[in-house]
């Protein structure tokens, strides 16, 4: 059976760090037109404090240990709104991974929708206003799909990469109706958000690391 391993999980983190540090001025340009100028500095800072305990990582004896790591890290190390939840999304991904040293498509599927959950939960967040569930939610959506059909997991993670870019997208002619960005009222219309920005990277990361 197609697995994901845990080094190639370990390639995930590195290569979304690497993302970071090259779209962090990006994403903070994002930032600054509807938020707080800040989230591809936050975002750069954090994945490198991931890195930085990289060989403590590679020690976790399976994907719950790794991934509930990393979000730890995250929580502690990035500023804002988005350390929170996106170490909540990582902490809640790891709690259907006890013991799973591999992970089988379903196993993503299963990791992301409660990461979802997790995001939701913290955030108050629904689909259409203009945050990260404009990516996570369509890209959870996919994968079930995706695990009902029996793709492989390379199948699933081109469609989840595709979803993402579209959710991205469809951000710029929302109205933000939470965060910062939600006080700029119509203002905040025309502007794609960062959060969904970071998101994305992070898919498309993992996506290249498995293939």
């Amino acid at each position: 059976m197609e697995t994901i391993k845990l080094s190639q999980l370990i390639t995930w983190l590195e290569k979304t760090a690497k993302y970071m540090q090259e779209n962090k001025e990006y994403l903070t340009e994002l930032d600054s037109a509807i938020g707080d100028a800040d989230h591809g500095f936050n975002m750069e800072r954090g994945f490198n404090k991931v890195i930085g305990k990289i060989e403590e990582l590679k020690q976790s004896e399976d994907a719950a240990a790794l991934l509930k790591g990393t979000g730890m890290t995250l929580i502690s190390s990035i500023g804002g709104a988005s350390g929170p939840l996106y170490g909540t999304f990582f902490l809640q991904a790891s709690m259907v991974l006890k013991g799973n040293k591999e992970l089988t498509l379903e196993d993503l599927k299963a990791s992301f929708e409660n990461g979802l959950k997790g995001v939701k939960s913290r955030g108050r967040a629904s689909l259409g206003e203009k945050t990260m569930i404009d990516v996570l939610e369509p890209v959870v959506a996919s994968l079930v799909t995706s695990t009902e059909k029996g793709l492989t997991i390379n199948e699933a993670l081109e469609n989840i990469v595709n979803v993402a870019e579209t959710g991205m997208k469809s951000t710029i002619n929302m109205l933000a109706t939470k965060g910062r960005a939600s006080y700029l009222g119509e203002r905040s219309v025309g502007h794609q958000d960062p959060g969904a920005t970071s998101s994305c990277l992070i898919l498309k990361a993992l996506k290249e690391s498995i293939n």
